[in-house]
């Protein structure tokens, strides 16, 4: 004789499997996120990580002793639920857990976050619980997508993973941003950015790139930065300049045509409006530095030939355009030492800053390389950086050099932008501001 599936010993399940198994009997594994009670029968939403559920209890269905342990229950008790997955189109994710039992893991009491209104700081500081939310969940959900999507493409048109070292003993983004640690009696950083090491590798493997995080000792408390962040740095040997921005927006397009398609719920919970992540196609629009400054006059916001972008300036840029817009063609003063000229322009740079619509800010900065061993050896003299310590990378201009370029991709920046956010704060787990270390 077969048992009927209530009758058989009830299987764990995820929140996001219920779906799939109505009528059974199951387990699920979690944490109460809310509860409320009309007389006799109390509802609650657990939380599993894959989902929310709501679960209901009636005093009359449940074994002796259960009842006064559900109503005793406090916000983010740990437990695990019993029950028949029923139907419910009014229901997070159309059905709902009939509680036949309840084993309580672990009871919390005077949970600090209670559902309310709380201020950005407190959230901050208890930012270990504030992550359990729906919100934050998404956040963390779309984080994921971001980072497996950038990877895949970059992997399936021929790029190889090399990680590069943390620890370095010199700059890649100018002098003053670094944090100075002590390597054994000699002075090392934090390092900025894995770009100098990737342009080592390429030469070996072709296309690369690095997946890492990145130090700047920035002082600044602006919505758009981070003291630590992630970085996806692709570098790529025999690519000109307009081999990387095609390259770029070719990800771009990619990346936010797969968020759209797997995590729209994650969208709908975080209230972001997605008409203008649908305009994101390739091939993106592009407007010089020049015509920028011309622009941002008639806008009231000049600037010196010369001087580089702030936060108005780019929120005023992108506002004529719907979609991500490249700026590029920067004078060469304004960027790193190791961007190559225009040939025909000399005084300008083979550099491009990718704006992200809305006024969320640069989420890509990438050029052509210097491949020339003289130019970058005066390159480094002009920056006033040591010779000595930029020995192996002017090695890459005399053993087999090629024209090469690459890019910084930040990813708080991007999710930041996607996800909608008003700060960059909520983009990354734990974040590191100017003010905050712990938790």
């Amino acid at each position: 004789m077969t048992l009927g599936s209530q009758e058989r010993e009830a299987e764990f399940v995820t929140v996001e499997g219920l779906r799939d198994r109505v009528g059974d009997r199951v387990k699920v594994r979690g944490w109460l996120y809310n509860r409320r009670s009309s007389g006799r029968i109390s509802f609650l939403l657990v939380r599993d990580g894959t989902g929310v559920v709501q679960v209901v209890a009636s005093a009359k269905e449940v074994p002796e002793g259960v009842w006064e342990e559900i109503t005793a229950l406090g916000q983010e008790s740990s437990l695990i639920v019993e029950g028949v997955v029923k139907e419910d189109a009014r229901s997070p994710g159309g059905c709902e857990l009939q509680m036949t039992d309840l084993q309580l893991v672990q009871a919390a009491e005077d949970y600090p976050l209670a559902l309310k209104e709380h201020g950005v700081e407190f959230l901050l500081d208890h930012r270990h619980l504030w992550l359990r939310t729906p919100r934050q969940t998404s956040l963390l959900r779309l984080r994921d997508r971001l980072m497996r999507e950038l990877e895949g493409f970059l992997r399936s048109d021929g790029f190889t993973r090399v990680d590069t070292p943390i620890l370095t003993p010199n700059a890649c983004e100018g002098t003053t941003s670094l944090f100075e640690t002590d390597y054994f009696g000699e002075a090392a950083y934090l390092t900025q950015s894995g770009q100098l090491y990737s342009e080592a590798t390429c030469v070996a493997l072709g296309k690369v790139y690095c997946f890492s995080p990145a130090f700047r000792a920035e002082k600044s408390k602006t919505r758009r930065h981070l003291i630590e962040f992630w970085m996806l740095e692709p570098e790529m040997a025999y690519y000109t300049y307009e081999d990387n921005l095609h390259l770029q927006e070719q990800m771009v397009e990619h990346v936010v045509g797969e968020v759209l398609r797997h995590n729209s719920d994650d969208l709908e919970i975080l209230e972001r409006d997605i008409q203008g992540l649908e305009k994101v196609r390739a091939p993106f629009p592009r407007i010089s530095y020049d015509d920028a400054l011309e622009l941002l006059e008639k806008a009231g916001l000049s600037l010196q030939w010369g001087d580089d972008f702030g936060a108005p300036h780019e929120s005023e840029i992108v506002r004529h355009f719907d979609r991500p817009v490249f700026v590029e063609r920067f004078p060469v003063q304004t960027k790193a030492f190791y961007m190559e000229p225009d040939p025909d322009r000399p005084e300008v740079a083979l550099a491009a800053d990718l704006l992200a619509p809305e006024g969320y800010g640069e989420i890509i900065g990438g050029s052509q390389r210097i491949d020339d061993y003289d130019l970058l050896l005066r390159r480094i003299r002009e920056h006033n950086l040591p010779e000595e310590d930029f020995q192996w990378y002017l090695d890459l201009r005399r053993f087999g050099s090629v024209p090469h370029s690459g890019f910084g991709l930040g990813i708080e920046r991007l999710l930041t932008w996607i996800a909608g956010l008003e700060h960059i704060r909520e983009s990354v787990p734990f974040p590191r501001l100017l003010n905050r270390l712990r938790p």
